[in-house]
């Protein structure tokens, strides 16, 4: 069970993919688009380590450097694309942790705002969870935002659109970009391990404690 008892937050914000639902194959999908930017004929060293959204950015602007700005745009757009096939495409075989829905009742029920901040495309999010309005108050998706995660601005805007304060809310993600972010905003940070990082990673990326899963909240 957490440290703090769930009705001392005004809201809590969830990150989406290995928290509510399993993990999508990111590594796939990172070594798609880092094959794509590679076409490019752009230095690998431009976007080596990057996350995948980065990496777009990141070589469209090195192309854009080198006055490339069409086969930039075409770059980009193609390979915004090919994520979100790749997003939509896993999740009609992924289905949200059987008790999510129950968690996130019991959780309303006690007049608690809940977010979904995720770096997921909202199509994704809602093949996986179509009922999603049911249970969500506010969800802020990669399309929905240019600021993402671990960017405070994509919390922010999900916190905006909760009307509740960074303070008195509470972060949950099984990654060390939601603890970083979350931390950023003086938001409570809980980890946990349904993802694919350990308990240390969360702690140094700045989690106030680590839980199994979004069961013991």
């Amino acid at each position: 069970m957490t440290n703090k008892t769930p009705n001392q937050f005004q809201a809590i914000l969830f990150d989406f993919d290995g928290t509510l639902a399993p993990n999508l194959d990111l590594a796939d999908m990172r070594r798609q688009i880092a094959a794509m930017a590679a076409a490019t004929q752009t230095p690998a060293e431009v976007y080596a380590d990057l996350y995948i959204v980065e990496i777009i950015t990141a070589t469209s602007a090195w192309m854009r450097s080198q006055n490339k700005h069409k086969q930039a745009d075409e770059y980009a757009a193609a390979s915004h694309q090919r994520i979100i096939d790749i997003e939509v495409a896993a999740a009609k075989t992924t289905e949200l942790f059987a008790q999510a829905r129950s968690k996130l009742t019991t959780l309303r029920e006690q007049n608690i705002k809940l977010g979904i901040v995720t770096r997921n495309c909202r199509a994704a999010v809602m093949q996986m969870f179509p009922d999603l309005e049911s249970y969500i108050d506010a969800l802020h998706a990669r399309d929905d935002t240019p600021h993402l995660k671990p960017d405070v601005r994509h919390l922010q805007a999900n916190l905006n659109a909760l009307n509740c304060s960074a303070q008195h809310s509470a972060m949950v993600g099984d990654g060390a970009l939601d603890m970083r972010a979350g931390k950023d905003l003086n938001m409570y940070c809980i980890g946990v391990l349904s993802g694919s990082n350990d308990k240390d990673a969360l702690l140094a990326a700045g989690a106030d404690e680590v839980l199994l899963d979004y069961r013991e909240i």
